[in-house]
């Protein structure tokens, strides 16, 4: 089966909610999903990644630099 859009789940939802007000019974409650939080160690690795090809770019820069003065 196909994946549904967000769209026609969204209106899936409210259709339930308008029907259960009438009917007087009440739409199942969807639990929202919680967003898994990123370990201290996995940013502390991208950060120094993130150092070291900053500091790789500059000594490029540097030599060019340098090698153009020659």
């Amino acid at each position: 089966m196909a994946k549904k859009s967000k769209l026609a789940v969204r209106t899936a939802e409210l259709e339930a909610a308008v029907v259960g007000l009438f009917t007087g019974t009440p739409a199942p409650v969807k639990k929202k999903k919680r967003k898994a939080k990123k370990a201290k160690v996995v940013k502390a690795a991208k950060k120094t990644v993130k150092k070291a090809k900053k500091a790789a770019k500059k000594a490029v820069k540097k030599a060019k630099k340098k090698a153009k003065k020659r």
